[in-house]
């Protein structure tokens, strides 16, 4: 959804009447109604509701006369991709800006705002009954409009899946699995906060279990490139037992071993599949991307693919064409 297709007297009052119909009924004012430009995409993920925002600055306030007319009874958290904003609610404030995550309670006054000389914000926000939250609601009060930076530990995590999840959601085959992953957006939220209040003991086992196997994940896709990547360094990496990696994986339907060759091979088949003058020899991909040599890498692509690496990369150049 955008609002280039309205007129400039009409975009503001569009994009005022899609929050509060959408999200939450919210006061919006801004300065210059005149240039207001904004897009919005929505993705359902069962009881959870990802959305992605671009909007021009502008003030939100959400009073107690709001609420009474309407409150879906949410947390919701913006993960910032460019701009910045300030965030007021329960005696709590914050500026945050590109990269960082911030939290709030639809059932609580707030207040936020955009500055001009921000021109652009860009969120993603994920939307979930407060109910869905395994944590006191006396503890997440306490990071209400604060700033998360997702730059280190669970938190980076979940921002690294949130913006996986923006990028090949539409590779998801069914409503069954955008449930799931609105499952593991919850627990990586929930793990990240209770991480914050130094609470983690008061998570349920699974939601722990769910958060440390994506940290497993982050870690292997980040430590592809390092030949010595294996289930013994991942194990030591993460101070848990190699017993304990490799019965976190038991219900994934792979090995710690198979994801790490698949997760390779995956990258290796991109890097191949890019325009013939700009690509790399086939061994320096292969090096790239953390296999031992190309006999190696090669075996391996053809049992995955069912094609050699010359072959697949002859196959994506043709599929190119000229220029």
């Amino acid at each position: 959804m955008s609002s280039g297709g309205l007129r400039p007297g009409e975009r503001f009052e569009w994009f005022s009447d899609l929050i509060s119909r959408e999200v939450i009924p919210t006061a919006l004012s801004t300065e210059c109604p005149a240039d207001f430009e904004a897009e919005a995409a929505v993705l359902e993920l069962g009881d959870v509701r990802m959305a992605r925002f671009a909007f021009s600055p502008l003030r939100s306030r959400r009073t107690p006369a709001l609420i009474r007319r309407g409150d879906p009874e949410q947390y919701q958290l913006g993960l910032i991709h460019s701009g910045r904003a300030s965030f007021s609610q329960l005696r709590n404030d914050c500026s945050v800006s590109a990269g960082d995550l911030v939290f709030w309670d639809t059932s609580r006054p707030s207040d936020a705002e955009i500055p001009v000389q921000a021109r652009r914000m860009e969120l993603l926000m994920l939307q979930l009954p407060r109910h869905a939250l395994p944590l006191a609601d006396r503890n997440a009060d306490r990071l209400l409009a604060s700033r998360i930076p997702a730059d280190q530990g669970t938190a980076a995590v979940l921002a690294t899946f949130l913006r996986s999840l923006e990028a090949h959601a539409a590779q998801c085959a069914s409503q069954r699995e955008l449930g799931r992953l609105g499952s593991i957006a919850v627990d990586l939220l929930a793990a990240g906060l209770a991480q914050r209040l130094d609470a983690e003991e008061e998570l349920p086992a699974e939601v722990r279990t769910q958060a440390l196997l994506r940290h497993v994940h982050t870690f292997v896709d980040d430590h592809l490139g390092d030949p010595d990547l294996t289930p013994a360094t991942i194990a030591a990496r993460h101070n848990i037992s190699l017993r304990t990696l490799h019965q976190l994986f038991q219900g994934t339907g792979e090995t710690v071993q198979a994801r790490i060759r698949r997760r390779r091979l995956e990258r290796c088949r991109a890097d191949l599949g890019r325009p013939g003058p700009l690509g790399h020899p086939i061994a320096v991909i292969a090096a790239r991307w953390g296999f031992s040599g190309p006999t190696v890498f090669s075996r391996s692509f053809r049992e995955a693919y069912g094609m050699s690496p010359t072959e697949f990369r002859a196959l994506s150049v043709r599929e190119q064409g000229p220029g």
